[in-house]
């Protein structure tokens, strides 16, 4: 390891560090405009001059290798008067757009301006102008301001995979553009709002809106997929203003997916702010007491066997153990927290998990995707796949739908008759799995909800164990999950009880009458039609499928508005904190479910959160450890059996709009009409047959 001297202080840092890194082992600040941590080196700012010795002129510290006995000074008059110079020259094109320009207050220009600046310029000429670019309905231009660092380009070429942005010209006519002037297309392309060191990209749908200083920060957890990706949440008021990602290495590093970002419009509209109840066929403004009252009227002389539970995909758990508790008080066994009819057994814990971890991505060197597009799924997932493709070594394999991912993939076959192949070893990349030294395979749940899926698991498991992916201190068997509450629903046990029906048996029974009342909480991913006459309660934030099907209206609390506990696809549990209050009359879900039991003369023991979270640890242990995976025990599961000849499909068709919020989105709107649509090929005979995108 090469030891070096920094400003007198000797400094040991490992092989193929940089200079810059090894002065920021000690805590000395470099300033710099291109270098970051997470993309490739461009060494084109110089602003992170340093002084070497027995070198005649200034080094770029992020481009130096640093090495043996090498003595660096880091704040010489040398290193100022080139530090002067850089952001002389950076300065001379710049607009003095601070007072308009919406990166003011959290600016790396005007912060190194001040810092590192001569406070004065040389240069009194007309400043150049350039044309702003058209980057999509997420990202606004004023390319007049750009420094040409070059953050964009690494991060759309190396990190989301689409090699649509890139320099034209050089020197003072150098441009940064998308190539043939169409929009960014990327499920990550926001993050270039955060990468910019000057006001050159901002985001287009918070434009004008609030300064930096108004805002108050949250840190919390996003819910628009299941990897849990780490968030703050910045509000004013009442009002979520934007959303921004928060460093957090083991989940999503320090990016967040678009829709992450700017589904947060959403929880302005459609929302639900008051409880409901139907009369003569229309919903009408009540009072909670109201409200209870027609639940307790028609739940009262009912046997629990005729009363039926359905969690919701951003459901939390504290909501989730309530409303079992609630169910079990009344005698029922029907509750599922699969309201996709995913078959994944809530007794094995392996069986659903991303065991190898999201961050365990980075170590397998064979992958097999199977019935997921994780592009959409969890493009975080998939971003740490092409991390990993870009090291080297990795073979990628889908069985499902050709798809548009962004690193190379080997099509295996389209459906289980490949997965069988597979699992018994006639495949020719079973060979490769078994020679791999952590090998992976990733299931999808367009694998999983089917109704061969319970089959498709067990095969799958067959495959794992079969091709080595399960040995010691690697579990390369992976579920993909898509909704935020479903591990957590899962690890709570909310799902059918002995003798209970799932989510298809609680709605065939509601279509026959054998089930008479049916509570939703914020399930609005089933078929409203199949519910038939039953007596239907909907708790929820937003007035969507559920609530319009709805005989009585209970509002609840969206995931910014309450503290709540999550548990991402890994199994990792985390937990989303209050930004703002829930509007009107709504309350967060497991005070209204408390309030109700006492109303049904079924009281749950608990007043308060801590108690809540008690109860949660009480169900399940891996509760009491938060930010933490556990490694789950490797067993039986899914059940053997024929499996259908249909191909493997994913069940996301459109990426910005999965979910009560998104859909409520103007932004997403937006997304859907500028990058969906056209792929789609809306209005022609094929319409919705593709859900591949890029």
């Amino acid at each position: 390891m090469p030891k070096l001297k920094v400003d007198g202080i000797e400094v040991e840092v490992p092989p193929g560090s940089t200079v810059l890194q090894a002065c920021e082992a000690i805590g000395v600040e470099i300033p710099r405009f291109c270098y970051h941590e997470k993309l490739s080196i461009a060494g084109n700012c110089r602003m992170c001059l340093v002084e070497m010795e027995k070198s005649p002129k200034p080094i770029a510290s992020c481009a130096m290798p640093a090495a043996d006995n090498m003595v660096i000074k880091t704040d010489t008059p040398m290193v100022r008067k080139a530090r002067h110079g850089v952001m002389e020259f950076l300065l001379i094109n710049h607009p003095l757009d601070c007072p308009i320009c919406d990166q003011g207050g959290e600016c790396d220009l005007q912060d190194q301006a001040m810092a590192y600046g001569r406070g004065d310029s040389r240069y009194g000429e007309m400043k150049r102008a350039v044309k702003d670019k058209n980057m999509g309905p997420l990202v606004k231009t004023i390319m007049t301001r750009c420094i040409h660092c070059t953050r964009c380009i690494r991060f759309a070429g190396e990190i989301a995979g689409v090699e649509e942005l890139g320099a034209t010209g050089r020197g003072e006519d150098m441009e940064i553009a998308t190539y043939l002037e169409k929009a960014l297309d990327s499920e990550l392309s926001a993050n270039i709002i955060d990468l910019c060191p000057v006001g050159a990209l901002t985001s287009k749908p918070y434009a004008f809106n609030a300064r930096p200083w108004e805002l108050r920060k949250t840190e919390s957890i996003d819910v628009m997929d299941a990897v849990g990706s780490n968030i703050r949440i910045d509000a004013r008021g009442a009002e979520v203003m934007r959303v921004l990602p928060r460093l957090n290495e083991a989940v999503n590093e320090e990016w967040i997916s678009d829709k992450s970002r700017f589904a947060c419009d959403g929880l302005r509209r459609q929302r639900l702010d008051r409880p409901y109840v139907r009369h003569d066929g229309k919903l009408q403004e009540a009072s909670w007491p109201e409200a209870f009252e027609a639940i307790r009227a028609r739940l009262g002389g009912l046997a629990g066997d005729r009363i039926a539970a359905i969690a919701g995909d951003l459901a939390c758990a504290e909501s989730m153990v309530a409303l079992k508790d609630l169910l079990a008080a009344l005698g029922s066994p029907h509750l599922d927290c699969r309201q996709d009819g995913a078959k994944l057994p809530a007794a094995s814990r392996a069986a659903y998990l991303f065991n190898s971890t999201i961050a365990g991505i980075e170590q397998a060197d064979a992958i097999v995707l199977v019935g997921t597009n994780p592009r959409w799924e969890a493009p975080l997932v998939n971003a740490r796949i092409r991390k990993r493709y870009l090291m080297g070594g990795l073979k990628v394999a889908v069985i499902g739908e050709k798809l548009a991912l962004t690193y190379k993939i080997q099509h295996l076959g389209a459906g289980p008759e490949t997965l069988a192949e597979l699992a018994a070893g006639h495949h020719p990349f079973a060979e490769m799995l078994k020679a791999a030294k952590k090998p992976m395979l990733i299931l999808g749940q367009g694998a999983l909800a089917r109704a061969d899926g319970a089959a498709v698991l067990a095969t799958a498991r067959q495959l794992a164990e079969s091709c080595n992916l399960v040995r010691e201190g690697w579990n390369g068997f992976n579920v993909l999950h898509m909704a935020a509450a479903r591990v957590g629903g899962l690890d709570l046990g909310f799902v059918p009880g002995n003798g209970g029906r799932d989510v298809a048996g609680i709605l065939d029974g509601a279509s026959s009458g054998a089930i008479e009342a049916v509570y939703l909480l914020g399930a609005d991913e089933i078929d409203m039609a199949r519910l038939g006459r039953a007596f239907v309660i909907y708790q929820g934030h937003h007035g969507d499928a559920g609530a319009h099907r709805a005989d009585v209206i209970l509002p609840g609390a969206a995931y910014t508005e309450k503290n709540a506990t999550y548990v991402n696809t890994e199994g990792r549990v985390q937990l989303a904190r209050i930004a703002t209050f829930p509007p009107g009359e709504a309350r967060e879900d497991w005070k209204v479910l408390r309030a109700l039991s006492d109303a049904l003369g079924r009281r749950l023991p608990y007043d308060t959160l801590a108690a809540v979270r008690k109860r949660l640890v009480e169900v399940n242990p891996v509760f009491a450890s938060v930010d933490a995976v556990a490694p789950a025990g490797w067993g039986a599961f899914g059940s053997a059996g024929a499996m259908g000849a249909a191909p493997f499909v994913s069940p996301v068709r459109n990426f910005y709009m999965t979910d009560p919020i998104s859909r409520s989105s103007q932004t997403m709107a937006e997304c859907t009409e500028a990058f969906v649509k056209p792929k789609l090929g809306v209005g022609k005979p094929d319409a919705g047959k593709t859900g591949t995108h890029g």
